[in-house]
């Protein structure tokens, strides 16, 4: 292709210079420091509100899941280290995590 003062490339498929994302994105927004971390979330569930649980260890999640879903008569799931309860019951489930021998912070609102 000549290079005139008058054309110019206006599309390629030529892969050109893609930036790469050197660091992987953790999956939780909160950093691993041994703190469990408890949030109440609504947006994108229709207005139901449930209890997030952010950083239980990986060993200790579906056993985690099971005991506060019992404790707390509701339904939940794990969902890629984040262990969801239905419902608002975050004073109880805080004190059943601080009997598991956790560190437990309340975030959000």
């Amino acid at each position: 292709m000549s290079q005139d003062s008058n054309s110019r490339l206006v599309y390629s498929t030529d892969g050109g210079h893609v930036a790469q994302d050197a660091a992987p994105t953790n999956a939780s927004p909160f950093p691993d420091d041994g703190i469990v971390r408890l949030r109440r979330e609504t947006k994108g569930r229709k207005g139901a509100g449930v209890i997030t649980v952010f950083g239980v260890p990986p060993s200790q999640q579906k056993a985690i899941a099971t005991l506060l879903k019992k404790k707390c008569g509701t339904g939940g799931s794990l969902k890629e280290g984040v262990i969801e309860i239905q419902g608002d019951k975050r004073d109880l489930i805080k004190a059943e995590l601080e009997k598991a021998g956790f560190s437990v912070k309340l975030v959000g609102g």
